[in-house]
């Protein structure tokens, strides 16, 4: 009996754990979409229902954590500095920083020159995203584009 009640939870923790992951990754839109999973590291661009392009990024480090949730593309800057201070971390100043979209207050995902950690967290809070995926991403979603980062 002792061993029937184990096997029955044993199933019903990999049952959900098996359904929850495959919930996550079925996407059904026929609109603009970007995904950010920040346990893989991986920015995905979709349109009716099909991934169309999908990267590496770096998010946010431990204490600067990247926003999870739903948001829209509220702002698009081609180009900017950006500048910063997060403690414990050092400050930074960063100029021409390209294709900037703002999803959230000042979170944005954006193109990143400066370094090249990308499937790593490296960031001070925004999806950095390789400098040509971060151009092709910029042209391709619009003003509004839904943002959803797990």
């Amino acid at each position: 009996m002792k061993m029937k009640k184990i096997l029955l939870i044993l199933f019903s923790f990999l049952f959900f754990f098996i359904t929850a992951g495959e919930a996550r990754a079925q996407i059904f839109t026929t609109e603009k979409l970007i995904t950010v999973d920040i346990g893989k590291q991986r920015l995905y661009a979709w349109e009716n229902g099909q991934v169309l392009m999908n990267t590496a990024v770096s998010t946010g480090m431990y204490y600067t954590p990247t926003v999870k949730g739903s948001f829209s593309i509220y702002k698009k800057i081609p180009l900017q500095d950006m500048r910063g201070y997060f403690p414990p971390y050092e400050p930074y100043y960063i100029k021409n920083v390209p294709s900037v979209m703002y999803f959230y207050g000042a979170y944005a995902i954006h193109g990143t020159h400066w370094h090249s950690k990308f499937g790593w967290r490296a960031s001070h809070g925004c999806v950095n995203v390789p400098v040509t995926q971060a151009q092709w991403l910029y042209s391709w979603a619009d003003q509004g584009t839904r943002v959803e980062i797990f």
